[in-house]
């Protein structure tokens, strides 16, 4: 495969498993276009026009060909100097793939957290308090990235002249449409079961060996689930901390997260909501796998390190 292939079929299957759809996909980059063409040219030499096609700001061909057929992957969690170096030390690494964000994909990660105000809305929240309450938390998560030194595995890859892609939401939708189809089909009714649920996932039960696996963070095992809500899974970040009453009273009964700061648990035991954290590192490779799976079937090898937990299913 081609290095714009893998990155067209990340985008493929990231809309495919979107909360919002492929219509609400459409309409989002329909609108994005409209207000493209109504730039001044100077404002249009400064926009992004990759997201006129890609709905996904954090995932991106930070450096290489695009035309550059890829035979040997080394990819992980995360993708820094040290990944690198090690591909480079591989000799034979065609490219390096990150699911967490890097260069401009991280200082776009902001922009997919519109993702949240969707999925708030289709969980029962009114669509004007959703929007509020995210608004205020985007602009603190812009705030806070704007500083970082977002470009500097980017630059050590160029150095290196290793293609260099990051691939974020699409592999959390993945996983986000994996658990939701899961515990429908598993229909927990107490915290108990759904843990028991989630252990029987390969990545969850290897987490729960390495002493990383998933966790009751609010409520008992006996705790009745109620409504679950995959509010923590997708979206860029954690979301609004304000948001855990409103989820309360559009009848959540338990979030599942990949992980949550203890400001968001403190709320959320306020709201009476039960919280299960299901795993960062194990969720976020469950969308991974569903992605490398697809890349393997086309004969490329899979090289994974960083804490990627990689599990087959093909």
């Amino acid at each position: 495969m081609k290095l714009k292939e893998i990155y067209n079929l990340a985008i493929e299957r990231g809309i495919e498993a979107d909360f919002r759809g492929k219509d609400g996909i459409e309409k989002l980059l329909k609108k994005l276009k409209e207000k493209y063409e109504k730039m001044e040219e100077d404002q249009k030499e400064d926009f992004d026009v990759e997201r006129l096609e890609n709905p996904f700001s954090d995932t991106r061909i930070l450096f290489g060909d695009p035309e550059k057929e890829i035979k040997k992957i080394l990819t992980g969690i995360d993708i820094d100097g040290e990944e690198i170096l090690l591909a480079k030390e591989l000799s034979d690494i065609d490219l390096v793939l990150s699911h967490h964000p890097r260069g401009k994909a991280l200082a776009g990660l902001d922009d997919v957290m519109q993702l949240q105000v969707d999925m708030l809305v289709q969980y029962g929240v009114p669509v004007t308090i959703a929007e509020g309450l995210l608004k205020k938390r985007i602009e603190e998560v812009s705030r806070g990235i704007a500083p970082i030194n977002h470009n500097r595995p980017v630059d050590m890859a160029k150095i290196l002249n290793i293609p260099y892609l990051c691939v974020h939401t699409p592999s959390d939708n993945l996983v986000a449409r994996f658990l939701e189809e899961k515990l429908k089909k598993d229909n927990p009714q107490t915290l108990e079961e759904l843990m028991k649920s989630l252990r029987e996932v390969p990545e969850y039960k290897k987490a729960i060996q390495n002493g990383a696996g998933p966790r009751i963070f609010v409520g008992d095992e006996e705790n009745r689930t109620g409504k679950i809500m995959l509010t923590e899974i997708t979206g860029g970040t954690e979301g609004s901390a304000e948001i855990y009453e409103k989820l309360a009273q559009a009848g959540a009964g338990t979030v599942v997260g990949m992980h949550m700061s203890e400001k968001h648990r403190e709320e959320a035991e306020k709201a009476h909501i039960n919280v299960v954290i299901a795993g960062h590192m194990s969720s976020d490779s469950i969308g991974m796998n569903l992605f490398l799976d697809e890349l393997e079937k086309k004969g490329i090898e899979i090289v994974p390190c960083s804490g990627l937990i990689r599990i087959k299913r093909i």
